[in-house]
């Protein structure tokens, strides 16, 4: 039995690699960007996403791409988003779940600006960022959703929330590991309803509620993270602390390292505190002790 698990095991993954040549001979030459975005494990995503239909993985791939060449969120910088950001109602954290993955903490009661265009624009800047800061053979990441301060002047439009769903799953397939909403007011569950409608099932699967009171959710999502790295805002037993200074120098830094991967020739750029970027890649961008 043991000898047929692993023949079994091998053969899925030839079946697999199979198909990810098949989707990049589907998909014809490529080059600069575009050859770079295309990895072997980013092709393995679009298949996945698609149940491993090529057909269908090139073109949700295709349209990537040419969203890609128009949205440019490559070229999106801390500067151009900072304002967005100063709540700090989205951040990558300095810790990461127990698989090792980068952490986005999203907190919508902090919500501080009502431009659409511009709060999917901070959003994505930061799903770029979270994504060049992923360990070496990690794909995904784990979102952590603080309710504190949600309010219905707080929330974002459905319309807004529907734009985001809609990048999320078609611009950025298999990227999420896990979301846990932490404790979340009542009255949002009408909300996320409404949004539900627009999720993939496989996504839904993904969206945990926790609350407080509730020892099974409290324990799945300690599953995911420990304890002691986990925020006290999410039940853990660390302090976080958001400084949108400290932040934006971090950051600043990472667009650097961006800037390098993607080829892109910059030049350096004030950060808000008369000091040019430091052309050195950013380990954390958040503080939790």
């Amino acid at each position: 039995m043991f000898l047929r698990r692993r023949h079994t095991q091998k053969d899925d993954s030839e079946q697999r690699d199979a198909k990810v040549i098949e989707l990049r001979t589907a998909i014809g030459p490529l080059s600069g960007r575009c050859s770079l975005f295309c990895t072997d494990a980013c092709l393995m995503r679009y298949l996945e996403a698609r149940n491993w239909n090529v057909d269908k993985a090139r073109k949700m791939l295709e349209e990537t791409l040419k969203w890609r060449s128009t949205y440019k969120p490559e070229e999106i910088r801390w500067h151009e988003v900072a304002h967005e950001g100063e709540t700090g109602k989205v951040s990558r954290a300095s810790f990461h779940d127990r698989q090792g993955r980068t952490v986005l903490i999203l907190r919508p009661g902090m919500q501080n600006t009502t431009s659409a265009e511009n709060n999917i624009r901070h959003l994505v800047y930061l799903l770029e960022n979270a994504i060049i800061n992923l360990s070496e053979g990690q794909e995904q990441m784990s979102w952590l959703i603080d309710f504190t301060g949600f309010s219905l002047n707080t929330s974002v439009p459905i319309r807004t929330a529907r734009d985001i769903i809609y990048i999320l799953q078609s611009h950025y397939p298999e990227r999420l590991a896990i979301a846990f909403l932490y404790n979340p007011p009542r009255f949002f569950e009408a909300f996320y309803k409404a949004v539900r409608y627009f999720l993939d099932p496989k996504t839904a699967q993904k969206v945990k509620f926790v609350y407080p009171k509730n020892k099974d959710s409290v324990e799945v999502m300690r599953l995911y993270f420990d304890i002691g790295n986990l925020p006290n805002e999410f039940g853990g037993n660390a302090t976080l602390k958001y400084d949108h200074e400290e932040f934006s120098r971090l950051m600043a830094q990472d667009d650097v390292k961006t800037a390098k991967f993607w080829g892109i020739d910059e030049k350096p750029y004030q950060i808000g505190n008369g000091h040019s970027v430091v052309p050195e890649p950013a380990p954390i961008a958040q503080q939790a002790s």
